[in-house]
Protein backbone atom coordinates (compact mmCIF):
# COMPACT_ATOMS: atom_id res chain seq x y z
CA UNK A 1 0.00 0.00 0.00
CA UNK A 2 1.55 3.27 -1.14
CA UNK A 3 0.87 6.45 0.79
CA UNK A 4 0.13 9.85 -0.76
CA UNK A 5 -0.70 8.13 -4.05
CA UNK A 6 -3.51 8.17 -6.59
CA UNK A 7 -4.53 4.72 -7.80
CA UNK A 8 -6.32 4.76 -11.15
CA UNK A 9 -9.16 2.25 -11.56
CA UNK A 10 -12.49 1.00 -10.26
CA UNK A 11 -12.39 1.57 -6.50
CA UNK A 12 -13.83 -1.88 -5.79
CA UNK A 13 -10.90 -3.60 -7.53
CA UNK A 14 -8.25 -1.20 -6.25
CA UNK A 15 -9.46 -1.57 -2.67
CA UNK A 16 -9.45 -5.35 -2.98
CA UNK A 17 -6.03 -5.58 -4.65
CA UNK A 18 -4.07 -2.76 -3.03
CA UNK A 19 -5.44 -1.89 0.43
CA UNK A 20 -4.90 -4.31 3.35
CA UNK A 21 -7.44 -5.15 6.03
CA UNK A 22 -7.83 -2.63 8.88
CA UNK A 23 -5.25 -0.19 7.49
CA UNK A 24 -7.30 3.01 7.06
CA UNK A 25 -8.26 5.51 9.78
CA UNK A 26 -10.82 7.61 7.90
CA UNK A 27 -12.73 7.40 4.63
CA UNK A 28 -14.42 10.26 2.84
CA UNK A 29 -16.44 9.24 -0.22
CA UNK A 30 -18.29 11.31 -2.78
CA UNK A 31 -19.74 8.48 -4.91
CA UNK A 32 -21.84 8.85 -8.06
CA UNK A 33 -25.32 10.12 -7.21
CA UNK A 34 -26.73 8.29 -10.27
CA UNK A 35 -28.42 11.42 -11.61
CA UNK A 36 -26.99 11.71 -15.12
CA UNK A 37 -28.82 11.01 -18.35
CA UNK A 38 -31.27 13.85 -18.99
CA UNK A 39 -28.78 16.46 -20.19
CA UNK A 40 -30.54 19.35 -18.45
CA UNK A 41 -28.97 22.77 -18.87
CA UNK A 42 -29.94 26.35 -18.17
CA UNK A 43 -28.56 28.94 -20.56
CA UNK A 44 -28.66 32.69 -20.02
CA UNK A 45 -30.03 32.28 -16.50
CA UNK A 46 -28.96 35.79 -15.59
CA UNK A 47 -26.10 35.26 -13.12
CA UNK A 48 -23.10 33.01 -12.62
CA UNK A 49 -23.01 31.79 -16.21
CA UNK A 50 -24.76 28.89 -17.92
CA UNK A 51 -25.60 25.83 -15.79
CA UNK A 52 -25.25 22.21 -16.90
CA UNK A 53 -26.49 19.24 -14.88
CA UNK A 54 -23.97 16.46 -14.25
CA UNK A 55 -24.08 14.20 -17.29
CA UNK A 56 -21.28 11.64 -17.05
CA UNK A 57 -21.13 7.97 -18.07
CA UNK A 58 -19.84 7.00 -14.61
CA UNK A 59 -23.02 8.45 -13.10
CA UNK A 60 -25.50 6.39 -15.15
CA UNK A 61 -26.74 3.07 -13.71
CA UNK A 62 -29.99 1.21 -13.33
CA UNK A 63 -31.37 0.94 -9.80
CA UNK A 64 -30.21 -2.67 -9.54
CA UNK A 65 -26.75 -1.80 -10.83
CA UNK A 66 -26.48 1.12 -8.43
CA UNK A 67 -27.39 -1.01 -5.42
CA UNK A 68 -24.86 -3.67 -6.43
CA UNK A 69 -22.20 -1.03 -6.99
CA UNK A 70 -22.94 0.60 -3.62
CA UNK A 71 -22.75 -2.67 -1.73
CA UNK A 72 -19.50 -3.56 -3.50
CA UNK A 73 -17.49 -0.48 -2.62
CA UNK A 74 -18.93 -0.11 0.88
CA UNK A 75 -18.11 -3.72 1.76
CA UNK A 76 -14.50 -3.10 0.76
CA UNK A 77 -14.45 0.13 2.77
CA UNK A 78 -15.56 -1.74 5.87
CA UNK A 79 -12.83 -4.33 5.37
CA UNK A 80 -10.03 -1.75 5.11
CA UNK A 81 -11.20 0.51 7.99
CA UNK A 82 -9.63 0.12 11.41
CA UNK A 83 -11.99 -0.61 14.31
CA UNK A 84 -11.57 3.04 15.39
CA UNK A 85 -12.31 4.27 11.87
CA UNK A 86 -15.21 6.23 10.44
CA UNK A 87 -16.68 6.79 7.01
CA UNK A 88 -18.25 10.01 5.74
CA UNK A 89 -20.29 9.88 2.54
CA UNK A 90 -21.58 12.85 0.55
CA UNK A 91 -25.05 12.37 -0.93
CA UNK A 92 -28.40 13.94 -1.79
CA UNK A 93 -31.98 12.84 -1.27
CA UNK A 94 -31.66 10.87 -4.51
CA UNK A 95 -29.28 8.23 -3.09
CA UNK A 96 -29.34 8.68 0.69
CA UNK A 97 -31.75 5.76 1.17
CA UNK A 98 -29.61 3.24 -0.70
CA UNK A 99 -26.51 4.34 1.19
CA UNK A 100 -28.03 4.25 4.67
CA UNK A 101 -29.63 0.83 4.24
CA UNK A 102 -26.45 -0.66 2.76
CA UNK A 103 -24.30 0.79 5.54
CA UNK A 104 -26.61 -0.65 8.21
CA UNK A 105 -26.78 -4.05 6.51
CA UNK A 106 -22.97 -4.15 6.47
CA UNK A 107 -22.84 -3.45 10.21
CA UNK A 108 -21.82 0.21 10.26
CA UNK A 109 -23.35 2.36 13.01
CA UNK A 110 -24.90 5.78 12.25
CA UNK A 111 -23.51 8.73 14.21
CA UNK A 112 -24.79 11.79 12.35
CA UNK A 113 -26.43 12.93 9.16
CA UNK A 114 -24.79 16.29 8.53
CA UNK A 115 -26.85 18.73 6.51
CA UNK A 116 -24.76 20.91 4.24
CA UNK A 117 -26.80 24.04 3.54
CA UNK A 118 -25.48 25.57 0.32
CA UNK A 119 -26.16 29.25 0.85
CA UNK A 120 -25.43 30.03 -2.81
CA UNK A 121 -27.58 27.26 -4.27
CA UNK A 122 -29.23 27.66 -7.66
CA UNK A 123 -32.99 28.37 -7.78
CA UNK A 124 -35.41 25.76 -9.10
CA UNK A 125 -35.49 25.47 -12.89
CA UNK A 126 -38.96 23.94 -13.11
CA UNK A 127 -40.64 26.04 -10.40
CA UNK A 128 -42.62 22.91 -9.47
CA UNK A 129 -40.65 21.94 -6.34
CA UNK A 130 -38.92 23.59 -3.38
CA UNK A 131 -35.46 24.88 -4.23
CA UNK A 132 -32.77 22.30 -3.51
CA UNK A 133 -30.33 24.00 -1.14
CA UNK A 134 -28.95 21.03 0.82
CA UNK A 135 -26.74 18.02 0.41
CA UNK A 136 -25.99 15.54 3.18
CA UNK A 137 -22.91 13.89 4.65
CA UNK A 138 -23.46 10.54 6.35
CA UNK A 139 -21.19 9.92 9.34
CA UNK A 140 -20.99 6.22 10.30
CA UNK A 141 -18.46 4.38 12.44
CA UNK A 142 -17.15 0.85 12.14
CA UNK A 143 -16.91 0.16 15.88
CA UNK A 144 -17.68 1.66 19.28
CA UNK A 145 -14.35 3.42 19.87
CA UNK A 146 -14.36 5.71 16.89
CA UNK A 147 -12.08 8.75 16.78
CA UNK A 148 -13.86 12.06 17.35
CA UNK A 149 -11.94 15.24 18.18
CA UNK A 150 -14.66 17.16 19.99
CA UNK A 151 -12.48 19.99 21.32
CA UNK A 152 -10.77 20.50 17.96
CA UNK A 153 -14.14 21.03 16.34
CA UNK A 154 -15.17 23.57 18.99
CA UNK A 155 -12.07 25.60 18.14
CA UNK A 156 -12.90 25.84 14.42
CA UNK A 157 -16.66 26.22 14.82
CA UNK A 158 -17.67 29.58 13.27
CA UNK A 159 -20.68 29.67 15.63
CA UNK A 160 -19.87 31.04 19.09
CA UNK A 161 -21.77 31.19 22.38
CA UNK A 162 -23.33 34.53 23.41
CA UNK A 163 -20.28 35.31 25.55
CA UNK A 164 -17.93 34.54 22.64
CA UNK A 165 -16.84 31.17 24.01
CA UNK A 166 -16.29 28.18 21.77
CA UNK A 167 -19.39 26.15 21.05
CA UNK A 168 -20.19 22.56 20.11
CA UNK A 169 -20.33 22.10 16.36
CA UNK A 170 -23.81 21.18 15.18
CA UNK A 171 -24.69 18.85 12.33
CA UNK A 172 -25.87 21.78 10.19
CA UNK A 173 -23.03 23.24 8.14
CA UNK A 174 -23.62 26.42 6.18
CA UNK A 175 -21.12 27.02 3.39
CA UNK A 176 -21.26 27.85 -0.31
CA UNK A 177 -20.71 25.56 -3.26
CA UNK A 178 -17.14 25.87 -4.58
CA UNK A 179 -16.65 29.22 -6.22
CA UNK A 180 -14.02 31.86 -6.96
CA UNK A 181 -10.35 30.88 -6.82
CA UNK A 182 -11.13 27.55 -5.18
CA UNK A 183 -13.15 26.29 -8.16
CA UNK A 184 -10.99 24.46 -10.69
CA UNK A 185 -11.72 25.47 -14.30
CA UNK A 186 -10.92 23.84 -17.63
CA UNK A 187 -9.71 25.63 -20.75
CA UNK A 188 -13.26 26.55 -21.76
CA UNK A 189 -13.92 28.23 -18.41
CA UNK A 190 -16.36 25.58 -17.15
CA UNK A 191 -15.86 23.65 -13.92
CA UNK A 192 -13.07 21.09 -14.37
CA UNK A 193 -14.97 18.61 -12.18
CA UNK A 194 -18.78 18.70 -11.82
CA UNK A 195 -18.94 17.82 -8.12
CA UNK A 196 -15.92 19.53 -6.55
CA UNK A 197 -16.41 19.78 -2.78
CA UNK A 198 -15.43 22.84 -0.69
CA UNK A 199 -12.15 22.65 1.20
CA UNK A 200 -13.91 23.72 4.41
CA UNK A 201 -16.13 20.63 4.24
CA UNK A 202 -13.14 18.29 4.16
CA UNK A 203 -11.27 20.30 6.77
CA UNK A 204 -14.05 19.72 9.30
CA UNK A 205 -14.34 16.01 8.50
CA UNK A 206 -10.61 15.30 8.63
CA UNK A 207 -10.09 17.28 11.84
CA UNK A 208 -13.11 15.58 13.41
CA UNK A 209 -12.24 11.96 12.78
CA UNK A 210 -8.48 11.57 12.36
CA UNK A 211 -5.19 12.48 14.01
CA UNK A 212 -1.93 13.72 12.54
CA UNK A 213 -0.17 10.85 10.79
CA UNK A 214 -3.41 8.91 10.23
CA UNK A 215 -4.34 7.55 6.80
CA UNK A 216 -7.28 9.14 4.98
CA UNK A 217 -8.75 7.32 1.99
CA UNK A 218 -10.97 8.75 -0.75
CA UNK A 219 -12.28 6.05 -3.14
CA UNK A 220 -13.72 8.66 -5.56
CA UNK A 221 -10.95 11.26 -5.47
CA UNK A 222 -12.24 13.47 -8.29
CA UNK A 223 -10.66 16.92 -8.01
CA UNK A 224 -8.52 15.85 -5.00
CA UNK A 225 -9.97 18.08 -2.28
CA UNK A 226 -9.57 15.24 0.24
CA UNK A 227 -5.91 14.72 -0.60
CA UNK A 228 -5.08 18.43 -0.58
CA UNK A 229 -6.66 19.03 2.83
CA UNK A 230 -5.23 15.81 4.33
CA UNK A 231 -1.78 16.94 3.18
CA UNK A 232 -2.24 20.41 4.72
CA UNK A 233 -3.38 18.89 8.02
CA UNK A 234 -0.48 16.45 8.35
CA UNK A 235 -2.35 13.27 7.43
CA UNK A 236 -1.32 10.60 4.95
CA UNK A 237 -3.74 10.03 2.10
CA UNK A 238 -4.70 7.54 -0.58
CA UNK A 239 -6.92 8.41 -3.52
CA UNK A 240 -8.68 6.23 -6.06
CA UNK A 241 -10.04 7.64 -9.31
CA UNK A 242 -11.34 5.81 -12.39
CA UNK A 243 -11.26 8.67 -14.91
CA UNK A 244 -7.89 9.55 -16.46
CA UNK A 245 -8.83 13.21 -16.99
CA UNK A 246 -9.56 13.62 -13.29
CA UNK A 247 -6.39 11.80 -12.25
CA UNK A 248 -4.41 14.43 -14.17
CA UNK A 249 -6.38 17.31 -12.63
CA UNK A 250 -6.02 15.82 -9.15
CA UNK A 251 -2.28 15.19 -9.41
CA UNK A 252 -1.61 18.71 -10.67
CA UNK A 253 -3.64 20.23 -7.84
CA UNK A 254 -1.87 18.11 -5.22
CA UNK A 255 1.56 18.97 -6.62
CA UNK A 256 0.74 22.68 -6.46
CA UNK A 257 -0.73 22.58 -2.95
Amino acid sequence: MKMNTIYKGDCRKVLKDKIPDKSIDLIFADPPYNLSGNGLKWKNKGYGGDWHMVNEDWDKMSEAEYLQFTRGWLAECKRVLKSTGSIYISCTYHNIGELIMTLKLLGFTPRNIITWHKNNSMPSMTKRIFTHSCEYVLFFSKGKNWTFNYEELKKINPEKAKDGANKQMRDLWVMPVCQGKERLKNKSGRAAHPTQKPEELLKRIILASSKKGDVVLDPFLGSATTAVIAKKLGRKWIGIESEEKYVKIAQKRINES
